[in-house]
């Protein structure tokens, strides 16, 4: 996981080659592909899940920016799916520090 990290970070978003896969569960919630693949771009947080080792937890902001959660697994180094997708939940952005990120001057 930690390679997958490093690979993303430094070589994927210099390159901007990060392909997004879907399942069709990251619709459920009515998130459009369009704002999940912005939310990538303008991620405030991103990390594994604890106990979870292949689910990640993403908050970014839609085109509206508003806060949404994405879960996804890495699929190799350049490649994600994303199989949850909704508007960010008071748990999550409490755990990202979200609310001091997003009113912060």
């Amino acid at each position: 996981m930690v390679r997958f990290l490093f690979y993303y970070i430094f070589f994927v978003e210099q390159e901007g080659k990060l392909n997004i896969e879907f399942n069709p569960s990251a619709f459920k919630h009515g998130i459009v592909e369009e704002d999940i693949r912005f939310a990538f771009d303008n991620r405030l947080f991103d990390h594994p899940i604890a106990h979870h080792e292949d689910k990640n937890l993403l908050i970014g902001l839609d085109r509206q920016l508003n806060p949404l959660e994405i879960l996804y697994n890495g699929i190799d180094d350049h490649s994600v799916n994303v199989f949850h997708a909704m508007k960010c939940r008071k748990a999550w952005r409490n755990l990202a520090n979200l609310e001091e990120k997003l009113w912060q001057k």
